[in-house]
């Protein structure tokens, strides 16, 4: 699919840049609240959900989030959903429509756990883009996301500084 395809969805569900990469739009914010525990206890909605897409070409840098998080594949390319988990290891989960292939139209990743996405072409007919939506409990808050520098990543898990690289800005 085009440019004009992706400005075209941009406008149509009214999404916004995300600061990780793609543009996003929260769409439910779950009115009931649950108290995440911890050291520092706090309120949160039991549950939010956005749209997020990535145009072909763009990446969803590494992350992390307090709360599960739900990826959801709905129209597009294939997504590479790269992992972290809290013992340094990686793991590449595609989402996508292809079930034959492997891919698989939801993934959950734990709380805590390093993320990173993007699109992926098949073919020179692929779409140039991949809609997600992302369902997070307790719900999310920028107050609980997390971006770490290349270099805060690098020192924290040397062995994976290629995959740190590619998704991380300089």
């Amino acid at each position: 699919m085009s440019g004009s395809t992706v400005s075209a969805l941009i406008e149509l569900l009214q999404l916004s840049p995300h600061p990780e990469g793609g543009y996003f739009r929260e769409t439910f914010r779950a009115t009931e609240q649950v108290q995440r525990g911890g050291a520092t206890a706090v309120m949160r909605a039991a549950g939010t959900a956005i749209y997020f897409l990535l145009p072909a070409g763009v990446f969803s840098a590494w992350h992390r989030v307090r709360s599960d998080e739900g990826w959801h594949h709905y129209e597009g390319a294939p997504v590479e959903l790269h992992t972290i988990d809290p013992a340094g290891v990686h793991r590449i989960t595609v989402l996508g429509r292809d079930l034959a292939r492997g891919e698989r139209p939801q993934h959950v990743v734990p709380a805590h756990w390093l993320q990173a996405a993007k699109p992926v072409a098949q073919s020179d007919e692929a779409p140039g883009f991949a809609l997600c939506g992302c369902t997070v409990s307790p719900g999310f808050e920028f107050s609980d996301f997390e971006m770490p520098t290349r270099a805060a990543l690098r020192a924290a898990f040397p062995p994976l500084a290629a995959i740190i690289d590619a998704f991380t800005h300089a």
